[in-house]
């Protein structure tokens, strides 16, 4: 049978990210796509997608790597708030300095009513990439 994508020693290259733990279950973490790279670091956005969402009055957040001149790429949260919420982005800031490296908090955080998704849901990406 031929799979419709690569192939490398016998394993379908899904493009996903995760781990297997101590007793043999899979978990899927990321997408290898979606993944920054920030002076010679790999950043997960969706680390730091858990960091912002705990903040209380975020609803939900999309975190991604824009272009950088310097650093190749720099991370960037786009933020729905709660409903009635007025949580600011120094309050995300410090908690992301809290939880995380300081080279994976956001550089910079824009609020907007939603998040671009598709017809099924999942959120775009390269959508939340032209918010910056």
């Amino acid at each position: 049978m031929k799979l419709p994508g690569p192939v490398e020693n016998g394993w379908f290259k899904t493009g996903d990210l995760g781990h297997i733990d101590e007793d043999g279950y899979y978990y899927l973490t990321d997408r290898i796509k979606h993944i920054i790279i920030s002076g010679g670091e790999n950043i997960s956005p969706k680390e730091v997608e858990a960091v912002i969402n705990q903040v209380e009055g975020v609803f939900e957040s999309s975190v991604v790597g824009v272009s950088d001149e310097k650093w190749g790429e720099k991370v960037m949260a786009a933020v729905v708030r709660k409903s009635g919420a007025g949580v600011q982005a120094d309050e995300i800031q410090a908690s992301c300095k809290k939880h995380l490296h300081n080279w994976k908090c956001p550089k910079e955080i824009v609020f907007v009513e939603e998040l671009p998704r598709n017809t099924m849901g999942k959120v775009l990406k390269e959508e939340v990439k032209k918010l910056f």
